[in-house]
């Protein structure tokens, strides 16, 4: 789908654009739409053949303080409110970058709305840590609103497809909206079930034409509306173009090498790079060096092209680093022949489940969200009590009624792949699962009494699953008093391997509040910025609410080409 590449050299360059923009997620798409509304000849390059990278997969979700779209819906919020949020979760992040965030996010929201196909609408998602001062109850995260694959034309197959786990049967886009009560059995849930089942058996035409649904949900609408949105105003998109190398001049970065159709070929950027490519999720030597109690990158469930290219090519230019040991957690099953692992994001709050280590006890909240869970998981294990993996369990009741991963609650085991079965254990009694899964039978059955007698009370003392507002947030609200918990009593029993994985990294480059790569001293390096996962996160290690990966992204990217048009002397558009 790339466009063509223009033709001839001039001085040693290949290509002469005036910006260079590293990857296609959501970050680098609002970047190269920034740059090039202001006029930049701009290019962005892709390593992959499929366009939109870790973004294209996700959920969408896009966490930003205090935005209009929150503010039409009377739902109050202040920059002063998320800073003291951000402040207290994120640590030793400089002030400088959180107030950038806080500040710019809604200015980004309003100029895409204003000048771009990416709109979005603010939904009542709770944030991770509401109860914390300055959290809130809902309205930071924004959903992408939904699109349809005929209005994006031919790039639409060439978009990366959602990930199984964020579509209905691993296959059927739902919107946040729609999602949320069919998973957790809410209110109208049956109409919503209806709503989306039919939306795509009926569409004939698509259906003749191939499975993949037109409808586009998530993070594909998000990054239809990008694509779209970065061909009206004049930018180029080329995929199959992985980049090498920085091209530095005189304490400048001038441009990129990078490799298309088979040759090495330079990039002039006359005014600025921007590296967005992702983070170093799927290489296993970096895993390795930063990572080494989650070392497998089949943990992930990241793009499998998000191998820190872009990240050790700015170490050769001398940029520094922090929170290499960070990644975005979440616990994860992984399916065998899938090149992606499946997070669990929201089937641990659900009643009628729990994780247990392997020596068949419980030691965490499994209703608290996926990065703190995720984050658990390795701060736990130890000799005699291993915690990498660990084992999710549920019983016959939650097998019939909730998703778990892979495995849909219609019809019965026999239906499932035959990869799902090969993952999936199952016995008539605990004991007996004990043995499958190899924990001791006695502190399972330990385990289990000590949670039943306190679920049926709606109580956990141990862990306190649903005390917060977050873990409410994905319970059956027609369990009282606790939705997120029920007794494990209805035979047969289930259990799944988990480990801690990870949805990115989101440690990396340093950059200050304008996006720009500084060296070991804090100085910036001239003409490099970068954005979401090869930079160091803002949100230090935390994960504050849903879409606080691609909110900074998309926010950062906006800064950092509104910098460079200054820097060149253009204005964005009014």
């Amino acid at each position: 789908m790339s466009e063509q590449a223009p033709v001839g050299t001039e001085n040693g360059w290949d290509e002469d654009f005036d910006v260079v923009v590293v990857g296609s997620g959501a970050g680098g798409l609002v970047s190269g739409i920034v740059a090039a509304s202001a006029g930049l000849r701009t290019l962005v390059i892709e390593k992959d053949p499929l366009f939109g990278g870790t973004s294209a997969t996700s959920g969408g979700g896009t966490w930003i303080i205090a935005s209009d779209y929150a503010a039409e819906q009377g739902q109050p919020d202040s920059e002063e409110e998320g800073y003291e949020y951000i402040k207290a979760l994120a640590g030793n992040v400089s002030d400088d970058r959180i107030r950038a965030f806080v500040r710019e996010g809604r200015v980004m929201m309003r100029w895409l709305r204003a000048h771009s196909r990416v709109h979005f609408r603010a939904i009542g998602y709770t944030d991770y840590h509401a109860d914390l001062p300055g959290g809130k109850m809902g309205y930071r995260t924004h959903e992408p609103l939904p699109f349809h694959s005929r209005d994006l034309g031919a790039p639409f197959e060439h978009m990366r497809m959602s990930h199984p786990s964020t579509q209905l049967f691993g296959r059927i886009p739902w919107t946040m909206i729609e999602s949320a009560p069919m998973i957790t059995r809410g209110p109208g849930w049956k109409r919503a079930f209806a709503k989306v089942v039919s939306r795509y058996v009926f569409d004939i035409k698509g259906r003749l034409k191939s499975k993949r649904s037109r409808f586009l949900a998530f993070g594909n609408a998000l990054l239809a509306r990008c694509r779209l949105s970065l061909e009206d105003a004049g930018g180029q998109l080329w995929c199959n173009t992985p980049l090498s190398d920085l091209i530095e001049e005189g304490g400048r970065i001038v441009g990129v090498e990078a490799q298309r159709d088979g040759r090495s070929i330079r990039i002039r950027a006359r005014h600025g790079v921007v590296l967005a490519a992702g983070g170093f999720e799927r290489n296993r030597a970096l895993r390795m060096r930063y990572l080494n109690k989650s070392p497998d990158p089949d943990w992930s469930a990241a793009a499998p092209s998000n191998t820190g290219d872009a990240l050790e090519a700015a170490l050769r230019v001398g940029a520094a680093t922090s929170h290499m040991d960070s990644v975005w957690w979440s616990p994860s099953v992984t399916v065998p022949g899938e090149d992606r692992a499946r997070p669990l994001h929201f089937e641990r709050a659900l009643p009628g489940t729990i994780i247990v280590n392997q020596a068949g006890q419980r030691y965490l909240n499994e209703a608290a969200s996926y990065h703190i869970v995720g984050r658990e998981m390795v701060e736990n294990d130890r000799p005699g009590a291993g915690t990498v993996p660990s084992f999710i369990l549920f019983d016959a009741e939650y097998r019939g009624k909730y998703p778990m991963g892979p495995v849909m609650p219609v019809g019965g085991d026999a239906l499932l792949s035959k990869p799902v079965r090969q993952m999936l254990h199952k016995a008539s009694s605990w004991r007996e699962l004990a043995g499958k899964i190899g924990v001791s039978p006695d502190n399972l059955e330990q385990t289990i009494a000590r949670f039943n007698a306190n679920a049926t009370r709606g109580e956990d003392p141990d862990f306190h699953r649903g005390r917060d507002a977050y873990d409410r947030y994905y319970g059956d609200p027609r369990r009282k008093p606790n939705p997120n918990l029920k007794p494990l009593d209805k035979a047969p029993y289930y259990a799944m391997t988990i480990y801690p994985g990870d949805i990115g990294t989101n440690g990396g480059i340093e950059t200050d509040a304008e996006a720009r790569v500084v060296d070991k001293d804090g100085r910036p390096i001239a003409g490099l910025y970068a954005i979401g996962n090869v930079s160091a996160s803002v949100m230090g290690y935390s994960y504050p609410g849903a879409g606080a990966t691609i909110g900074p992204a998309m926010t950062f990217g906006f800064v950092a080409a509104r910098r460079i048009a200054r820097d060149a002397g253009r204005a964005l558009p009014e």
